[in-house]
């Protein structure tokens, strides 16, 4: 548990720059969802269950940074297993919006288990593979570890979700490149996907998946159709200039051009308010949190510590990537919320959680 000495080495300087972006998205989701109506100008509802998640993913922070990650993973296994339970149960029993099956309603809230899956696969390989002392360079152990990773991705996508489903892999190739898989290997591997992709694309992927991708390359063909996010996106992000509208006095965002841009493509919106010096600010401490985190893994006292933080950043980064070149029309639409700003009480406490874990990491490399 949490000893008092551990609080000189927390790491204060990430810890703000997580909160800074979690604050600014709120403030982000306020501007986006403000409601001008004839009866009164008011704020979203949206708002309130952000702060709300804001303050429960702070306890989970704390929570997470508290218990020793030691400690944690010897339990990964029983973490990763009641992430499954909560999947399948999702897969019958989940609460279904605009065509997909990913919650459970607790009172107020809607719990969405496949956020969490990072962190639970995360725990568990970093644990299997830290512990195994053979790395990820036997054929053996990196076929264990890719079925880890697979089980929950299936189920996830189950939903559907592929979005977020396809978040794990970056999960499963950081733990495993820092674990000692070789380069070739992957090279090997992502050639032999290739025809895998193109077989998923032809008879995996939903009819609007393939869509998707289809307008991402020419948005054109169907602009009042599937192609209308994308265009929109790219309006928003560019008629930002400089130095942006101002807070609240965005068009693309407040006059609901943009569908969803409080959760999705909360980083368009951001464009188009606070501009290019906006955007550089953001990108700025995103690549901050990213790069502290990875230094957090290199002074890892341990190979568990060091795997755990790769395989957290890793998802996280590729999050961040995919959403701002999604948002800036460079690539197809995907349900991928860009992490601590994106409208999402699941999504912004499973990221606080999971900078928990890379806080505690960091924290305790001195400890025995």
């Amino acid at each position: 548990m949490f000893e008092r000495r551990l609080y000189f080495h927390v790491d204060w300087l990430l810890l703000g720059a997580v909160l800074l972006l979690a604050v600014f998205g709120v403030a982000m989701i306020y501007s986006t969802t403000y409601v001008i109506a004839p009866t009164g100008d008011h704020m979203g509802k949206e708002v309130m269950p952000q702060v709300y998640a804001l303050v429960i993913g702070l306890v989970a922070l704390l929570v997470f940074l508290a218990i020793d990650y030691r400690l944690l993973a010897e339990y990964s296994l029983l973490i990763f297993g009641l992430l499954l339970l909560l999947l399948v149960f999702v897969l019958f029993k989940g609460q279904t919006q605009m065509g997909a099956q990913r919650w459970i309603p607790i009172g107020p809230f809607h719990l969405q288990p496949s956020e969490f899956g990072r962190i639970a696969v995360a725990l568990v390989l970093a644990m299997y593979f830290g512990e195994n002392r053979r790395g990820a360079k036997n054929p053996g152990d990196l076929i264990i570890g890719g079925v880890l990773c697979l089980v929950p991705l299936l189920l996830i996508a189950k939903q559907p979700d592929l979005g977020t489903a396809v978040t794990l892999l970056p999960v499963f190739v950081g733990v495993a490149f820092l674990a000692g898989l070789r380069l070739r290997l992957l090279g090997i591997i992502a050639i032999a996907c290739l025809p895998l992709g193109l077989f998923g694309y032809k008879f995996a992927l939903k009819d609007y998946q393939r869509q998707r991708i289809q307008t991402f390359l020419d948005p054109e063909q169907d602009p009042r159709g599937a192609g209308y996010q994308t265009i929109q996106a790219r309006i928003t992000v560019g008629s930002g200039g400089l130095t942006g509208k101002g807070f609240r006095k965005g068009t693309q965002g407040q006059l609901k051009y943009l569908p969803v841009a409080h959760n999705d493509f909360i980083f368009s919106v951001l464009a188009e308010e606070q501009g290019f010096v906006g955007v550089l600010g953001a990108l700025g401490l995103y690549l901050f949190v990213i790069l502290r985190s990875l230094e957090a893994a290199r002074l890892a006292k341990d190979r568990l510590g060091s795997y755990l933080v790769g395989g957290i950043i890793s998802g996280f980064a590729f999050q961040v990537i995919y959403n701002v070149t999604m948002s800036a029309g460079l690539a197809p639409v995907k349900g991928i919320t860009l992490p601590l700003m994106s409208y999402g009480g699941s999504s912004l406490i499973a990221s606080l959680a999971g900078f928990g874990l890379v806080l505690n990491v960091r924290m305790r490399r001195f400890t025995n």
